[in-house]
């Protein structure tokens, strides 16, 4: 794929990183609840696929595409989509208000929504799809898809698996958010036969390379460095509510917004990680 026009700098990666978190940080003090550990978990990836690998219009060729199959990470997708400028900061002080239109899930017609998701094991589905048409139509977009590793547990998931290397699908890559929690359980204990994921993806016939999900560099590099062959589904090892201390691989962090004093807390674990160097 050509990814030359795309410049990767990990600082400027892991700095803005941290200013989205600190951005879904305050949200949270404005709404009762909030899915923020799972927006945690994959904010490095979703950074690095806006920032660095979507590709814009080019001539006769629409730009790049992204899909966020798990629909309760949308702040992390919301977040990136306000600093791009695509959403205005007016609008995302008004997420999950009354005259406000965006929701706990991302909503197709919301600006940069390309799919309303959030029921889980859909997301993956509707991206082949979009890759598949492109292909017929001679486009070269890529479609970039983030899902969870709790939606694996879905039988869709595994069918459009088969399905995309048979229909020579390769203008698609997607992401498993591997954070080992599905809602309050580790997966891990409740379907120990998934592991290891990244076989699996290869049986069903998809080039696949396991990632430090936290690690920006890593994630660019992986997605470069396909070979085109096949579809690419890169095993994305993250922590869910990675970056603040008393969120990290807590299970009641994947709904709850953090108290006054939490809140602080959090923003200075997240200015002693900026002090250090970026956190990653």
């Amino acid at each position: 794929m050509d990814y030359e026009n795309r410049i990767f700098d990990p600082v400027a990666s892991r700095h803005r990183c941290l200013k989205l978190r600190r951005r879904i940080l305050a949200m949270s003090q404005t709404v009762s609840a909030l899915h923020i550990a799972g927006a945690f978990s994959c904010l490095e990836i979703v950074e690095t696929i806006y920032f660095s690998l979507m590709r814009p219009s080019r001539a006769g060729h629409k730009p790049d595409t992204f899909v966020l199959s798990k629909g309760h990470g949308s702040l992390a997708q919301y977040t990136a989509l306000e600093e791009l400028g695509i959403l205005s900061h007016a609008e995302m002080d008004k997420y999950c208000k009354p005259g406000g239109k965006l929701g706990t899930h991302p909503d197709y017609g919301t600006p940069g929504i390309e799919a309303s998701t959030g029921s889980l094991g859909h997301g993956l589905g509707l991206s082949v799809g979009m890759a598949l048409a492109d292909k017929i139509n001679g486009d070269d977009r890529v479609v970039y898809v983030v899902m969870s590793d709790g939606e694996l547990q879905e039988g869709s998931v595994w069918e459009v698996m088969m399905l995309a290397p048979t229909f020579k699908v390769t203008n698609i890559v997607a992401f498993v958010d591997l954070n080992d929690f599905q809602s309050l359980g580790r997966t891990s204990q409740t379907h120990p036969n998934f592991y290891p994921v990244v076989d699996k993806v290869r049986a069903f016939g998809w080039e696949a390379v396991e990632v430090d999900g936290h690690n920006p560099q890593m994630i660019y590099n992986a997605v470069t460095a396909r070979t085109g062959r096949a579809p690419l589904m890169v095993i994305a090892k993250t922590t869910k509510g990675k970056g603040v201390s008393y969120m990290e691989n807590v299970p009641i962090w994947h709904y709850r917004s953090p108290s006054p004093s939490e809140y602080q807390q959090a923003l200075a674990e997240l200015a002693q990680q900026e002090a250090a160097g970026g956190g990653q």
